[in-house]
């Protein structure tokens, strides 16, 4: 029998960022599922690249895939995040004192591996099970996205991997992104008046945003660490050169919206923002972009499968900071977990690892959950 362990070394060997078709991750696990009596339905779709991309459903022995009702999903997205190109062992699972290094190790091909190790090993099945593998959640959920579109799935409950440490999350973080330009007019730098600087403009409003952040902390939710949405401005670009005027300023706004928050809420003060710089500073402009708005998920403390969870893991509901693809479902499903093994703080590193321990339990917590439904 192939262990949690097998499999998982097997995941991390298959490049998979989210810049290169998925397809070998989702075979590899279609192929374990298959040799289990399991139906799998791939759903692949073109990336802006032209790259093909493949979502998965998969039910166990038994039961219909054409039956869009679901009582259990395990959900677990195929991508990673790029790897450093000096991390020679990126593909190489390498074990080190009880860890299993590789990229994707925790986030989340470690989840996957635990739940082909579960499924696969499973007598019986409760009614309404389903797996569902995912394409390019690293950059925007964008394969969840798609699945709700198409209607292809109705679950009641799930539960999403990612690494939270065995400890059940009950509610997360939104994720929303946007692209603001600046524009200016340039000009010789020796003569500024005949220019308008667009750096200028967007300090003048980048410092605005400082400011509604301070504003925003004010609106908490104790579940949380930190206990507010977030805002950060992680990238900016403009000019063209020392000596001219910049014509164009553009940086990217990111913020993480609690769960009781619209996920429009900072884009709607930012547009304020910006109404109020451009009647109060001639030659102000800029355009906002909205990329990402994906809002927070909660799952109530009481509800049966946070219940069932605290009570297979032996860990109270926690809440995670980083977005997930339980934001997506969010809306449809009644309950929602997110799940798994490792320490997502090793993620998107070259330190990323999963203790053998984490996926030994989590097997057995996912198996205990299959006989408890």
């Amino acid at each position: 029998m192939t262990t949690v362990v097998d499999h998982l070394s097997s995941l991390i060997r298959i490049p998979s960022n989210s810049a290169v078709s998925n397809r070998p991750v989702v075979e590899y696990a279609a192929d374990v599922l298959h040799v289990a009596g399991w139906s799998t339905r791939g759903l692949p779709y073109r990336d802006p690249a032209n790259i093909e991309k493949v979502n998965l459903i998969a039910a166990p022995p038994g039961q219909s895939l054409a039956d869009r009702e679901a009582d259990l999903v395990f959900m677990c997205h195929t991508d990673t995040v790029p790897y450093a190109r000096d991390w020679a062992d990126a593909l190489n699972p390498v074990l080190i004192d009880g860890n299993l290094h590789g990229c994707g190790a925790c986030d989340v091909k470690g989840f996957l591996a635990c739940v082909l190790t579960a499924v696969t090993a499973a007598g019986a099945f409760p009614p309404g099970l389903r797996v569902v593998l995912t394409a390019d959640e690293e950059i925007g959920c964008i394969g969840a996205s798609r699945l709700v579109a198409d209607h292809l799935l109705h679950p009641r409950r799930m539960i999403i991997g990612e690494p939270t440490m065995l400890q059940p999350a009950r509610a997360g973080k939104g994720y929303c992104l946007a692209e603001i330009t600046v524009a200016g007019k340039e000009a010789h730098s020796a003569h500024p008046a005949q220019g308008v600087s667009a750096i200028f403009h967007a300090a003048r409003l980048i410092t605005a945003m400082e400011e509604l952040a301070a504003r925003t902390a004010h609106q908490q939710n104790p579940f949380f660490h930190p206990d507010y949405t977030t805002l950060n401005i992680g990238t900016i670009q403009g000019g063209t050169a020392k000596n001219i005027v910049p014509g164009s300023c553009t940086f990217q706004l990111e913020w993480r919206p609690i769960p009781n928050q619209s996920a429009d809420a900072v884009l709607a003060s930012v547009t304020e923002l910006v109404t109020n710089l451009t009647a109060a500073h001639p030659g102000f402009h800029a355009d906002v972009r909205p990329l990402r708005q994906q809002p927070g998920f909660e799952t109530a403390a009481h509800s049966p499968l946070v219940r069932t969870m605290e009570a297979l893991t032996g860990r109270p509901a926690t809440s995670i900071p980083f977005g997930s693809e339980a934001s997506i479902f969010a809306p449809l499903a009644g309950e929602i977990i997110v799940f798994g093994p490792g320490d997502m703080r090793t993620a998107h590193s070259s330190r990323e690892c999963v203790p053998l321990a984490d996926l030994d339990q989590a097997v057995a917590i996912l198996t205990a959950l299959l006989h408890a439904v």
